[in-house]
């Protein structure tokens, strides 16, 4: 079985490579037009550009697996703003996504927290189709809008957690079946269980992407390893290896917030059950130190017994 790691968005390697230059609205209100359209021009370019000096550092070193920025775009989704952020970058669209096509790369997007289907409020599930829709454009830019997917959170309880999860299933059927199809779920730490998350997904035929640290802090009742059968079955027909989160607690104290490095001895566990499961899976990195983590942590599994590192980010077992 094969293990492919990968990291988020920035390649602390590279020189002023972070691809979320951003512009706030109330900045933007103090430029006349040309001067808006000059500055988002100029930080979209900035982005993009950086999101394919990260592709090209993650070929070079053997990192398949890469989630881009959702912030490559400035006020892409402000109403005010509203402006046509695909024509003029379409060339380097393509270019992301033919090398993302020809080196075989794995690439997601992860929309913030704040794009949820659970609020009682009409404009919050609004609002989180705008987003969606959004990242679905720039994939569709890139030609990778039936293979790469987009990950989201199921959201808040409001105090009523069944209540919740009925307007999830009413308020995410809104979103176009395209957008749908290319959207994946995950646990989160406070609030929805692996288990909870895993039966929204088998409800709607949604890919589970399983946070093994979200899960320690927030457990549930019952062992992950018993969901793995389920979770690995929520991938079937999708074409791609099922996706999964690992990162460190920072500490005791902040044992939700994610540390610079993934620590071998807490990653373990979870490796060993993906072990014992016996079928190969992409495991996204989300630890502060980006690629240098997702590379550290490789490095030390391949001194494990059974252990092989076929590639930069790649273990096979």
């Amino acid at each position: 079985m094969l293990l492919r790691f990968g990291y988020v968005s920035t390649a602390l390697s590279l020189w002023e490579a972070s691809p979320s230059r951003t512009l706030t609205f109330t900045n933007w209100k103090k430029l006349d037009k040309d001067e808006r359209e000059e500055k988002l021009y100029y930080l979209t370019e900035q982005n993009v550009i950086n999101t394919l000096r990260a592709l090209h550092y993650n070929i070079a070193h053997g990192i398949d697996i890469y989630r881009m920025s959702s912030s490559l775009v400035p006020l892409a989704t402000h109403p005010e703003v509203n402006w046509d952020f695909v024509t003029p970058f379409r060339g380097l669209f393509k270019e992301i996504g033919a090398l993302v096509k020809k080196h075989s790369l794995r690439v997601s997007f992860h929309p913030n927290q704040f794009t949820l289907f659970t609020s009682p409020q009409e404009h919050v599930t609004d609002n989180a189709i705008i987003d969606m829709t959004y990242h679905y454009d720039m994939l569709e830019a890139m030609g990778l809008h039936k293979e790469a997917t987009m990950n989201i959170h199921v959201g808040g309880a409001y105090g009523n957690k069944q209540e919740a999860i009925e307007r999830f299933d009413r308020n995410f059927v809104k979103l176009d079946g395209d957008i749908r199809r290319q959207t994946t779920l995950e646990n989160d730490d406070k609030t929805y269980t692996a288990e909870e998350t895993l039966q929204i997904c088998e409800k709607h035929g949604v890919p589970f992407v399983f946070d093994y640290h979200h899960h320690w802090a927030n457990p549930g009742e019952g062992a992950y390893q018993e969901l793995l059968p389920r979770i690995f079955a929520t991938w079937d027909g999708t074409g791609f290896r099922p996706k999964f989160h690992l990162s460190s607690p920072k500490s005791k104290k902040l044992y939700r917030a994610h540390a610079d490095y993934v620590e071998k001895d807490f990653a373990m566990n979870f490796i060993n059950a993906l072990k014992a499961h016996g079928a190969s899976a992409d495991i996204m990195i989300e630890a502060k130190a980006k690629e240098k983590a997702a590379l550290k942590l490789v490095e030390e599994l391949a001194k494990v017994r059974g252990f092989k590192r076929v590639k930069g980010a790649a273990i096979e077992i």
